[in-house]
């Protein structure tokens, strides 16, 4: 049995787990991953715009980043978002591309993006959970309005639970996989 109350759960949900895949992506892991960028904005003729538009990004090594810009004369600002972003990493311009080389995790460093992980994961699962909130207060305004009967509701309610764990299930799998990338690096 669907019910519209369900179908945006499970909507809502898959965008959680959306959501934690995009952060889980902007978490640096040892590796060079072209997705640790997606946030930095260049200065470029006046307005802020996304650093893969304004320079193509490469991964010639499992560590370097190699930024070339479409307009060689954005180099310096390319360089400066780059400073100036929470990253931590230190751009080598030689005047023609911009190298980025993510250093090698410490174990204690390691411990500290699982950690970050984990928060981000948990994160996931209190929006599926509270997507499942809503689901079920939608499930009993309908139930109070007699739009479904005793029976309905209670199947309802098992399939809100039934996307509910399938969601976390997806969330957990997510961090997992991240937390493995982290660990073996």
């Amino acid at each position: 049995m669907t019910n519209k109350a369900i179908s945006k759960a499970k909507e809502n949900m898959k965008k959680s787990a959306e959501v934690l895949n995009r952060e889980l992506a902007n978490i640096r892991a040892g590796k060079a991953n072209a997705s640790i960028l997606s946030n930095v904005k260049v200065s470029y003729y006046g307005s802020d715009v996304p650093l893969n538009q304004v320079a193509s990004i490469n991964i010639p090594e499992a560590r370097v980043l190699l930024i070339t810009p479409y307009d060689k004369s954005s180099l310096d600002d390319i360089e400066h978002a780059i400073n100036s972003s929470d990253l931590g990493l230190n751009p080598a311009n030689d005047g023609n591309v911009i190298r980025l080389v993510i250093p090698q995790l410490t174990g204690e460093r390691r411990q500290e993006i699982a950690k970050q992980v984990g928060k981000e994961a948990e994160g996931g699962r209190i929006a599926v959970r509270n997507v499942r909130r809503e689901a079920m207060d939608d499930l009993k305004r309908q139930l109070k309005a007699s739009d479904v009967t005793e029976d309905e509701f209670h199947t309802l309610e098992k399939d809100v639970q039934k996307v509910t764990d399938d969601a976390i299930a997806e969330i957990d799998k997510l961090a997992a996989a991240k937390e493995k990338e982290i660990t073996e690096g």
